[in-house]
């Protein structure tokens, strides 16, 4: 049993830890400091326990949000007291945004050692405002058998509100006065003589979060309505396959068409489903088929997408707006006539529904929507083959049917994101997208996608040299990173995406401000990092290193690009590509 009785903060500690392990905890990043010893020690030294050490807060928190994002089990992070927890805030926000399971612990002063100058000695309480589920300051370690089984209480009851009923973050603020180091305090044996552990954890053991999972017929409404729509957001099930199957069961019943962000798994199973609609952001810039395609009902699962072509369509024509989503969010930016299913989409009976949206009207709307992406979809495939030329654009198509099959992919905000949902093109290779899309920032780009690679292969991050530059603390991971991670760097000297707003033409501010060049030599950095590095110079050695990733450690794969050039060929591709289509 692995409990700490070398003093009163040692043994509270290993509680906290021990209880954790057996409600299903398996990962603890560790930050270093002096007043979350006991904490640190006590995960550190827990057999079943992986803990694992990074030296800066704001990496750290994003690793440890990468694997949850992964697992859809809660990660532990420990810190000091101070500054320290402050840093973590970027990915408490990021966690929630994103409804991903955290468990945060930040060491503190004890109630005498605050507001009276004591060092690393801040406000901590209710640090994180209202982002967190759920949060606590923990009393000071005490002995008695009461406080034990309140200390037990807590640590349940932050696991279960870091997944029920929306997965989130939990902090934990907790006090401790010296001996902060374990030191041998003889008189704790004593007076535990008698505690009888395997009594005291039968509670968690035992425990279990009950969820009453029933399943849901369909909307009358959605039976009734030939022109209906179903979008197909950004999500990240723990099954991505019953994800997918569960959608295009659906749409296949309706025959409505899947209009698919890219940072859905749908794209990637298209086998699955043959109503995707890959291409919507292209075929809504064109006018006249923006008008012809207008839906009565919109049904949306996950959140929405990336595309502001889509959004600024739905604004204006107000569907009915259904969204299946089982938290108890408001998600609906447009401020549709919205009504929420609070169910997964796997949660959807079908076998129950007698009649079935089969007629001539259907399937004539259905085969329109089919009809547009298919010819799209080959004119996309057309102008990207004859790119010879290294294109930002073209990586994010490239990647789609290059990646190894069952690859896991985290794609970075701004420019990356966007290149994706434009030409992300459907595939059968199973590929497992993720993103920080919660709050949409780059802050720990890097050390989230680390977090997702962490204890697994055939994992890629595409980014922009402004993203990974933002977290090159990340690469201080590479000493504890178990298996692989190939970085994919589109590296314009700046920020891409704001050459795509009007402030672009207003320089040399935009260029100083916005676009804000780094002028990296990528190489020389990746060797002060001791990271891998190639260059790449054409799409068939890139392709060539993609076949087949590596097993172990990081690697990047620098496409030099120029950003007015990529931007100017984007905008006037934009509009060859929609002016050509036709109804």
């Amino acid at each position: 049993m692995p409990l700490d009785y070398r003093n009163i903060n040692t043994f509270w500690s290993s509680l906290i830890a021990e209880t954790l392990h057996r409600l299903g905890l398996t990962t603890a990043i560790i930050c270093p400091g002096s007043r979350s010893t006991p904490l640190a020690v006590a995960f550190a030294e827990h057999p079943h326990i992986q803990a694992i050490p990074i030296l800066d807060e704001r990496s750290a928190s994003f690793f440890a949000l990468g694997i949850a994002k992964r697992t859809h089990n809660p990660t532990a992070i420990i810190c000091t007291s101070g500054t320290a927890g402050a840093n973590f805030y970027p990915a408490v926000i990021e966690a929630t945004e994103s409804r991903v399971p955290l468990l945060i612990f930040t060491a503190d002063r004890p109630p005498e050692l605050r507001y009276c100058r004591a060092g690393q000695a801040i406000d901590q309480v209710k640090l994180y405002g209202n982002y967190p589920n759920w949060q606590t300051e923990l009393a000071i370690p005490s002995l008695e058998r009461e406080m034990l089984r309140y200390l037990r209480q807590n640590i349940i009851h932050g696991w279960e509100r870091s997944l029920f009923p929306t997965a989130g973050v939990v902090h934990f603020n907790c006090p401790f006065r010296e001996p902060l180091a374990p030191i041998i305090q003889s008189e704790i044996r004593e007076a535990l003589a008698n505690f009888d552990v395997n009594n005291f954890f039968d509670a968690v053991s035992n425990y279990q979060i009950s969820l009453t999972s029933s399943f849901v017929s369909l909307p009358s409404q959605w039976l009734s309505e030939p022109r209906g729509i179903i979008i197909a957001g950004v999500a990240h099930p723990k099954s991505p396959e019953s994800y997918c199957q569960a959608i295009a069961d659906l749409a296949q019943f309706l025959n409505y068409p899947v209009l698919a962000e890219a940072l859905s798994p749908a794209r990637n199973f298209a086998h699955l489903n043959p109503n995707l609609v890959t291409t919507y952001d292209l075929i809504l810039r064109n006018q006249v088929l923006a008008r012809n395609l207008v839906p009565n009902l919109v049904i949306q699962i996950g959140d929405f997408p990336t595309s502001k072509e889509l959004r600024k369509w739905l604004q204006g024509i107000e569907p009915n707006h259904w969204i299946i989503d089982s938290s108890p969010d408001n998600i609906d930016p447009l401020h549709n006539k919205t009504t929420y299913l609070r169910i997964s989409v796997e949660e959807i009976n079908l076998k129950n529904t007698r009649l079935k949206n089969n007629n001539s009207s259907n399937l004539v709307w259905l085969k329109e929507w089919q009809a547009i992406d298919n010819k799209m979809r080959k004119k996309i495939d057309l102008v990207l083959e004859s790119v010879d030329f290294l294109l930002e654009s073209k990586v994010a198509w490239l990647l789609s049917q290059a990646l190894p099959t069952k690859s896991s992919i985290f794609i970075a905000n701004s420019m990356s994101v966007r290149n994706a949902e434009f030409f992300w093109q459907p595939n059968y290779h199973q590929i497992v997208p993720y993103c920080n899309r919660g709050a949409n920032g780059i802050d720990g780009t890097l050390s989230t996608a680390l977090g997702i690679a962490h204890q697994s292969q055939n994992s890629v991050m595409l980014t922009g040299d402004l993203a990974l530059l933002h977290d090159t603390n990340g690469f201080l991971i590479d000493q504890h990173f178990q298996g692989h991670l190939t970085i994919v760097l589109i590296n314009n000297n700046g920020g891409g995406i704001f050459e795509m707003l009007p402030i672009s033409q207003f320089n040399p501010t935009f260029e100083q401000f916005f676009a804000t060049p780094q002028n990296i030599d990528f190489s020389q950095f990746c060797n002060t990092y001791k990271i891998d590095y190639q260059k790449i110079i054409s799409w068939t050695h890139l392709q060539n290193l993609l076949q087949q990733l590596p097993q172990t450690r990081i690697r990047v794969l620098e496409i030099v690009t120029d950003r007015k050039k990529d931007t100017l060929w984007l905008q006037d591709t934009f509009n060859k590509l929609a002016m050509e289509l036709e109804l």
